[in-house]
């Protein structure tokens, strides 16, 4: 099972305050258990969304709003994407995790949705085209070196 490892954004995440260094150095080891693990398929660490957009759908229209945007505690400032076996060994994951905004703050924890999730109207071809694309990423990144 994947999981998203959300860190919610606070007023001096959204005001582009960065970790110190005994907080890098910190999620740096943190990060270190997970790779070790075997459980850490990626994860970074997100800018102020004064730096972000959206783009809203209305049909087949698109609009863009630029950022910043007011509900703070919407707002994601990083995260992980973990491969494990339940929500319980995400949580236990998590709770090991150093405090990533130093002061008071929260971290979401979202499963992803796998192709066996969507039942039949994921059809053999959709499937076929799942599998494509991720071997075609998994080469980019083998290439690159990147994620």
């Amino acid at each position: 099972m994947r999981f998203m490892i959300m860190v919610k954004a606070t007023p001096d995440t959204e005001a582009g305050v960065m970790p110190d260094t005994e907080l890098l150095a910190a999620m740096g080891r943190y990060n270190e258990e997970l790779v070790n693990a075997g459980v850490l398929l990626a994860g970074e660490g997100l800018h102020p969304s004064a730096r972000g957009a959206r783009v809203r759908f209305c049909g087949e229209r698109r609009s863009v709003v630029d950022g910043p945007f007011a509900e703070t505690k919407e707002l994601i400032a990083g995260f992980w994407l973990i491969q494990v076996r339940s929500l319980e060994e995400a949580i236990e994951w998590v709770r090991r995790c150093p405090n990533p905004t130093g002061a008071d703050g929260e971290i979401e924890i979202r499963q992803v949705f796998e192709a066996e999730d969507f039942g039949a109207e994921f059809t053999p071809e959709l499937r076929a085209q799942e599998e494509r694309q991720r071997a075609r990423i998994a080469g980019h990144d083998a290439d690159t070196g990147s994620r």
